[in-house]
């Protein structure tokens, strides 16, 4: 298709085919047995092996030494794939020795290094230095004048990034790129990269001009996952089965984002991973199977197991305490956002009640627990501060027949983890939504049984900032079916999307008072930029007609809109967390009137300078006009010459057009009788 590959500068490696060693392990340390129990040991190297993946067909050779007919130590596993190699090599049960028995600790290691290592030359030669290259500034959007956000659009074949100029009420693009990504792209979680996705693998980009900053391979990649802090990068991909037989084969790479290693392979059948929360319909997995602690460390990633939550620590990829934390009945758990502390719910069995548990990693001390019985389902729903944890908990009543919704919200960040407990004024309505103000103690719930529900808003503090539940008020009969806080509080967008046609209500909760609303016909999104300042609403490919974006106020005015067909993926680039601490913040936040001045004026300026670019632009296009009549007054001349020569005389006679007129004349006319005869 005339695309220019990425890699069109990159040197070919070399293939390693089935027929060399790249697939080849060696076993050492292995028992030297004698001839008559060659076959006992043979055995126990391919119980072995069979851990370790797919071998092939006679695929295992345990070499005999002629002279003492005894095994040699050793034995040779080719694996069907090279993967399978690697990931045997990664294996944690060997990364520190596999203990046979107690005078036999086995070792992996690949049948190249032999070869690899026989060709270091004795004498050491030094390598030739390379020159250093300035890297890319990761971080230059960041620095933009203007303080601008920047935001990607995948419509048709095209990504587009661009600043959002609200000021000026339009965007600006900063890179463009046609078949860029071959499904969606995914900004890392503090903006600096962008993520595009390849038959291949995955590729990382960066920097003001988007050069890539390194790949990934993992072939018919589907989905990916970065850790917080952007170190290690998740894909995950699975195979059909081969057999009506057999299950889904899932497979989970993790990758160190900076050199592009390979740090560990996870995979088996799909019903491994697809427990409790991780299982979607008809046995399907939901994404992310892994879940990062929080916190800016990227200490710990963790996953769901039958009765147990296996936990991983970084950088060794291994199994925090080589065992996984035994949580009977488990069947969801979250990460708070700001430490390695994470809620788990397990559900009843038997006698035994249903628990939320609060656990501390990796002390793995209970801080806080709660049973519950009669339970239908669980929500978590942790505050992006880590300050609180609300557990939404639908219970049967006493007939089995109907549920009640309560809530019940640990305070984290407090003495003992105390613990509030409320229920809405009709505890039998549905809960369609929850959602916690991103910085203070507010939430909002979506509430009701009718087309057009309730929303309320509680604070989990007083006037006084003592602790306790209480309703601020409640909002009748709202055209709502999503919720979006702005992500510094204060202003929550009321949206009633894809069924509601897109009605938007702007409400400031400070105030208690709608600031203004809106509708963006057949909106499928709403989208705040990561300032609270803009909040963004799409119509996307869902929608078969006026795909496009419409760009707001955080006040509910118009910015602008863009129409874009086929309009797959719209995503604000992240920001980095403030380095700030929250006391710096808060007084910032009191003396912000003392730099109003000065930011006026900059805004005053901008849209000066906005009318300027307008009235250049249309002296532009003046003048672009202007000349093209210059251009054309010879030729215009010359034609005028032409004509009055062909002519000639008739030259001087004016314009006249010729008209075709029908005219109607009667020739005869006579009455006679008419009969019905």
């Amino acid at each position: 298709m005339g695309i220019k590959s990425d890699d069109d500068d990159v040197k070919d490696e070399d293939v390693q085919t089935q027929s060399g060693f790249g697939s080849c392990i060696v076993i050492q340390n292995l028992p030297k047995a004698p001839e008559e129990k060659y076959e006992k040991l043979m055995g126990v190297v391919r119980t072995i092996a069979t851990k370790l993946g797919d071998v092939r067909e006679n695929g295992i050779y345990m070499p005999l030494d002629d002279a003492t007919k005894t095994t040699k130590g050793f034995a040779f596993v080719e694996m069907a794939r090279k993967e399978d190699a690697d990931a045997a090599l990664s294996d944690e049960r060997f990364v520190n020795g596999y203990q046979l028995d107690k005078n036999h600790k086995l070792t992996l290691c690949r049948f190249d290094d032999f070869d690899k290592y026989a060709k270091v030359p004795d004498e050491y030669a030094s390598p030739e230095p390379v020159a250093y290259k300035q890297p890319e500034n990761l971080h230059s959007w960041l620095a933009d004048k203007l303080g601008r956000d920047q935001y990607v659009m995948r419509h048709g074949d095209n990504t587009v990034v661009c600043y959002n100029d609200g000021k000026r009420s339009r965007a600006e693009v900063a890179y463009q790129r046609e078949y860029w990504t071959e499904s969606f792209v995914q900004w890392s979680p503090q903006g600096t990269m962008l993520a595009t996705m390849h038959r291949q693998g995955m590729a990382v980009w960066g920097g003001p001009n988007f050069t890539r900053i390194n790949r990934f391979s993992h072939q018919n990649v589907r989905l990916i996952d970065f850790s917080p802090n952007e170190k290690y990068i998740l894909s995950y991909t699975s195979h059909e089965p081969v057999n009506a037989r057999d299950s889904f084969h899932v497979l989970i790479n993790v990758f160190d984002v900076r050199s592009g290693k390979l740090l560990r392979k996870f995979e088996g059948p799909v019903d491994e991973y697809a427990v409790g929360s991780s299982a979607g319909p008809n046995g399907a997995l939901k994404w992310p199977v892994f879940k990062w602690a929080g916190g800016r460390d990227d200490l710990y990633f963790a996953r769901l197991g039958r009765g147990k939550i296996s936990i991983f620590e970084c950088p060794s990829m291994a199994l925090l305490g080589k065992e996984s934390l035994k949580v009977d009945g488990v069947q969801d758990f979250e990460w708070s956002p700001v430490e390695a502390v994470l809620a788990a719910y397990s559900a009843e069995q038997g006698n035994q009640p249903a628990r939320i548990s609060l656990i501390k990693i990796p002390e793995r001390t209970e801080m806080r627990q709660k049973n519950m019985l009669n339970v239908s389902d669980v929500k978590l729903y942790w505050h992006p501060q880590g300050t609180y944890l609300a557990v939404k908990v639908e219970a049967w009543t006493k007939t089995k027949k109907s549920t009640v919704t309560n809530f019940q919200i640990f305070c984290v960040k407090d003495k003992d983890v105390p613990l509030e407990v409320f229920e809405l004024k009709n505890n039998k309505e549905r809960v369609l939504n929850f959602a916690w103000e991103p910085k203070g103690h507010r939430f909002a719930v979506v509430h009701g049984d009718g087309p057009r529900p309730n929303i309320s808003f509680f604070s989990m503090r007083d006037d006084k900032g003592r602790l306790g539940v209480r309703e601020l008020k409640m909002l009748e009969s709202r055209a709502c079916n999503v919720i979006s806080w702005s992500p510094q509080g204060r202003i929550i967008v009321l949206a009633g999307l894809k069924n509601f046609n897109g009605q938007l209500e702007f409400f400031n909760v400070d105030e208690m008072e709608t600031m203004a609303t809106a509708e963006h016909f057949m909106a499928t999104d709403v989208e705040w930029d990561p300032t609270g300042r803009y909040v963004a609403t799409v119509v996307s490919h869902v929608q078969q007609m006026e795909n496009g974006v419409k760009m707001w106020s955080f006040g509910g005015r118009e910015l602008y809109s863009a129409q874009r067909d086929k309009l797959y993926q719209f995503s604000w680039r992240p920001r980095m967390p403030s380095l700030l601490p929250p006391e710096k913040e808060a007084e910032i936040v009191k003396n912000l009137k003392q730099y109003t001045k000065r930011y006026d004026e900059e805004d005053e300026q901008l849209l000066q300078q906005a009318d300027a670019d307008v009235l250049q632009e249309r002296q532009r296009a003046l003048d672009e006009w202007k000349a093209y009549c210059e251009s054309r007054r010879n030729y215009a001349a010359l034609q005028l010459d032409f004509k009055r020569e062909l002519y000639g005389p008739r030259f001087a006679e004016k314009e006249y057009t010729i008209q075709k007129v029908m005219v109607e004349q009667v020739v005869d006319q006579k009455e006679e009788p008419y009969s019905t005869k």
